[in-house]
């Protein structure tokens, strides 16, 4: 059980504090369909992860830029993406430029949900260890690094739906994309680089997310439509 709750955990905390700072709080129905759709997309990620995996190794590729660069950030990323802009763009809940980084990091986390439990549960062997030092290991750094790309993606996602569509639904996929790819890099280069890494970036979204959390605490009511 205690397994379970570190794998498990992390992901539910860190969604339910962004919910819980939207003062027009989503719908827990949609918050869960979000999630769960997070969820569905590993499986596909998967199948096109070890195909891509496969292929560029057959060309000698550096197998670092290969797990960084040209497999899981572009696919898992770009997954991601497809459902913020045909599902959660055509959701009468998305309404108010917030709402972005809210299902950003719920569809991100849902991700990471299942990507950790396959990873506790079916690879601790792999990386020879025991299941629960994995589990917290990665409460540190995979699932608070799959937050972070979600919530970019969301941030820029907003901006386009809400401010201006100039160049920011292209930013909405290639700086989660660029996040992702240095995120895995640095993971099998040097730990302690990485949490700074993750560090860094964590403030520069916070606060980012604190602009947006003050201009909604002064609304009396959420957006009604999209600009």
């Amino acid at each position: 059980m205690s397994l379970l709750l570190v794998t498990i955990l992390p992901s539910i905390l860190i969604v339910g504090f962004i919910v819980s700072a939207d003062k027009f709080k989503e719908p827990t129905s949609a918050i869960i369909k979000v999630f769960s759709y997070g969820i569905l997309i590993t499986i596909p990620a998967f199948f096109i992860n070890t195909y891509l995996g496969n292929f560029f190794s057959t060309f000698g590729i550096n197998e670092n830029i290969i797990s960084s660069f040209l497999t899981a950030a572009p696919v898992e990323e770009g997954l991601k993406f497809i459902i913020l802009f045909f599902v959660v763009y055509n959701m009468k809940e998305f309404n108010e430029p917030i709402d972005g980084m809210v299902y950003g990091v719920t569809v991100s986390l849902g991700f990471a949900t299942l990507e950790n439990f396959y990873y506790v549960y079916a690879l601790a062997d792999h990386f020879e260890t025991k299941s629960i030092y994995l589990a917290i290991l990665r409460s540190f750094s995979a699932i608070p690094a799959h937050g972070l790309f979600g919530a970019f993606m969301g941030y820029y996602f907003m901006k386009h739906s809400y401010i201006t569509k100039k160049n920011n639904l292209d930013l909405a996929i290639f700086i989660p994309f660029l996040l992702h790819g240095f995120y895995n890099y640095l993971v099998t280069i040097n730990f302690l680089l990485t949490l700074i890494f993750l560090i860094i970036f964590w403030i520069i979204i916070l606060r980012l997310f604190n602009e947006l959390r003050k201009s909604q605490i002064k609304k009396k009511r959420e957006f009604e439509k999209k600009i």
